[in-house]
């Protein structure tokens, strides 16, 4: 392809900084590149503790154990949504129910969650789709109700808010994501937020193998051991060198993507005017991150012959999730309640742009080239 969909933006201190971590001969986890990058994520959002992991499947499966899911227990949570989100659950035996998206920012539609609560219910997990906010208050409120945990997949979310708050900030747990299609990168790599205390201790043992090592460290005990089930969670300390070269410019990265965010709304809206395509929805009590642009096209046929129509322009453009619920294994280890209407239309019909830092030398050409597909 002559402009890919996703390119890796790189600041140019990454490799220094490895360098750096390697000087200090401090390569496994929790060095100072791990604690700068924990640090600057509970500055940011403001959470109790916050730990890097190899992944945000990883943070995943993290919270899925601290909120002791067990078999037979019931995980409330959008279809439209990437694996990891309902894997983490189903592996500690649990049953993912999928609730249908509101129809205008694809996240899940917050009137419909409280119908899908039973007995068996443990925990709501809010998807921020694209980095626009769910209705957190809402969904807040019904745990509360309810004696529910909500944890948020908020892999997309880094550097966005809701009413003022940072993603990831709300919920009692939440989860981000540093793979390299995301804002601010790693390669691989996560981070799980503890936005209430009570998790905190546990938290830190489960991430490192089922240890005390961290208060052993603290000296707070003389010898550390096995105390609880975990698992190997930790990034290696080359990762975290190299993803604190992207936080140090996270604002600019973000300012970069939100310029190219801009011009693609512009330069689209009179495409949605005349009901080519639909474009991205706002709510005002969100601000985005740019994490992505996406358009809605009338139909999946119409997506098909776009797609391969940009191909042909050497534009690359994906569509996004085959929605768990409609999936070979959702079928067998999820249900559904209610109506899926809007996730099984809306994911034939959504496709996304390329966005990424750097495309602004050639986003000119991307737009000739949706120009020239949606007036075929």
């Amino acid at each position: 392809m002559t402009i890919p969909f996703n390119k890796p933006y790189m600041t140019g201190k990454e490799l220094w900084f490895i360098a750096q971590a390697h000087a200090n001969g401090h390569l496994a986890g929790d060095g100072i590149f791990t604690k700068q990058c924990s640090g600057w994520l509970e500055n940011r959002t403001g959470a109790a503790r916050v730990l890097l992991t190899h992944s945000c499947t990883a943070a995943l499966e993290m919270a899925a154990i601290l909120a002791d899911i067990r078999p037979g227990d019931e995980v409330i949570m959008p279809s439209y949504t990437f694996v990891s989100t309902a894997n983490a659950f189903v592996l500690r035996g649990a049953t993912p129910v999928f609730v249908d998206i509101r129809s205008d920012t694809l996240n899940i539609d917050e009137t419909k969650i409280e119908a899908a609560i039973t007995t068996r219910t443990k925990a709501i997990v809010p998807v921020h789709y694209a980095g626009v906010g769910c209705e957190m208050d809402v969904i807040m409120e019904i745990a509360r109700r309810h004696e529910l945990l909500v944890i948020e997949d908020a892999a997309q979310g880094v550097m966005a808010t809701y009413k003022g708050r940072a993603l990831g900030s709300i919920g009692h747990m939440a989860t981000f994501s540093f793979h390299e299609t995301k804002n601010i990168i790693s390669g691989e790599g996560g981070a799980l937020l503890v936005n209430d205390s009570r998790f905190i201790e546990r938290a830190e043992i489960i991430r490192e193998k089922g240890t005390n090592r961290s208060q052993f460290f603290r000296g707070q005990v003389d010898k550390y051991t096995w105390a609880d089930c975990g698992s190997s969670y930790l990034p290696g300390e080359l990762i975290s060198a190299f993803l604190w070269a992207q936080m140090e410019e996270a604002t600019g990265i973000t300012d970069r993507r939100l310029a190219i965010w801009n011009r693609y709304h512009a330069e689209l809206e009179s495409f949605e005017a005349a009901g080519r395509l639909r474009r991205p929805a706002l709510p005002s009590n969100t601000m985005h991150n740019a994490h992505m642009y996406y358009v809605l096209l009338p139909s999946l046929d119409s997506r098909t012959k776009f797609i391969a129509g940009m191909k042909e322009s050497g534009v690359s453009t994906v569509f996004h999730y085959v929605p768990l619920h409609s999936s070979p294994h959702g079928k067998v280890v999820g249900r559904s309640h209610g109506d899926m209407s809007n996730t099984d239309e809306l994911s034939d019909r959504l496709v996304r742009l390329p966005l990424w830092v750097g495309l602004e030398t050639v986003q000119d050409q991307v737009i000739r080239a949706i120009g020239a597909q949606l007036h075929r």
